[in-house]
């Protein structure tokens, strides 16, 4: 073979060569980035399930779950967007309501308008259904759970703790939030996971929006937030099925209206990281509720 012809050879293979590694490389594709303006026919906000957390300050590399749709903190999570912007204006703060429900003591301490919805600034915190009828407290793990096998409302404070309550709230199970004779005060609405969504929206979407709810003390190793939509978001815990209670501190949970599979609601939490979440859960566990003014 004479030089000329093995040229040819050398030049040939390494054009294949070059054309063969030029090829395109499936890679991971990325999560679906979403979208910072609330739209009526938007998607739905992916169902998720939250699995328990051990421990609120210690960061665990392994953690083994031994619970049913429990909730993980997740710990300083840090958002990959870039240059996503809000669409949130500045919030308004509204003066308390004057009215009371019915053989209720404590009144809401106001509202916050937030783009076109009226949050209240605090969890919910009475004891009666709207008609005056009382709604039971469990304070045993035997009562918690013969309410929540038997269907019926019921409500605790966190570690059954007055104290607790005048932070955070009262937990209800779901059984009393979907009671006819009405969990939320005359005058306020309980929101639906639509309205959950809208608010998700306008603040940016589920990995924007937590941060701007949480408040700016008071969480677990400093995973704080701005507050600055004036929402308060303070993390109450919530207690399971078999009346355990989990994560004060370090996780904020609420329900919706809105049923989901069977036995099961749809709510939405905050963790240690700046997303705000939509979840499934059992009806017979304790969440924490927030109101609408009408």
């Amino acid at each position: 073979m004479n030089m000329e012809k093995a040229g040819t050879i050398v030049i040939a293979a390494g054009a294949f060569i070059l054309l063969f590694s030029s090829g395109n490389i499936p890679g991971n594709s990325c999560y679906p980035v979403i979208s910072n303006t609330y739209q009526a026919s938007s998607k739905s906000v992916q169902t998720k399930t939250k699995p328990a957390q051990t421990s609120s300050k210690t960061v665990q590399k392994k953690t083994t779950s031994t619970q049913t749709n429990s909730k993980t903190v997740q710990t300083k999570t840090k958002s990959t967007q870039a240059g996503s912007k809000s669409t949130q204006t500045k919030s308004k703060t509204i003066p308390a309501a004057s009215k009371t429900a019915t053989g209720n003591k404590v009144k809401y301490p106001g509202t916050v308008r937030i783009g076109k919805q009226n949050w209240a600034i605090a969890n919910l915190d009475v004891y009666k259904f709207r008609n005056g009828d009382s709604i039971p407290e469990a304070k045993t793990n035997k009562e918690w759970v013969t309410s929540g096998e038997s269907g019926k409302p019921a409500w605790c404070f966190y570690n059954n703790d007055p104290a607790t309550g005048k932070k955070y709230g009262k937990l209800y199970n779901w059984f009393a939030v979907n009671d006819a004779r009405g969990l939320a005060p005359s005058g306020w609405s309980l929101p639906s996971d639509t309205d959950w969504t809208e608010l998700t929206y306008y603040l940016g979407g589920q990995n924007m929006a937590g941060k701007k709810m949480k408040t700016t003390s008071g969480w677990a190793d400093g995973n704080n937030g701005t507050n600055e939509i004036g929402f308060t978001g303070l993390p109450g815990g919530y207690r399971v099925e078999n009346g355990t209670f989990l994560n004060l501190g370090s996780i904020a949970t609420w329900w919706s209206t809105t049923e989901s599979k069977s036995r099961t609601a749809i709510d939405y939490y905050l963790l240690l990281s700046s997303s705000f979440s939509q979840s499934s859960s059992p009806r017979q566990r304790g969440e924490s509720v927030r109101c609408l003014r009408k």
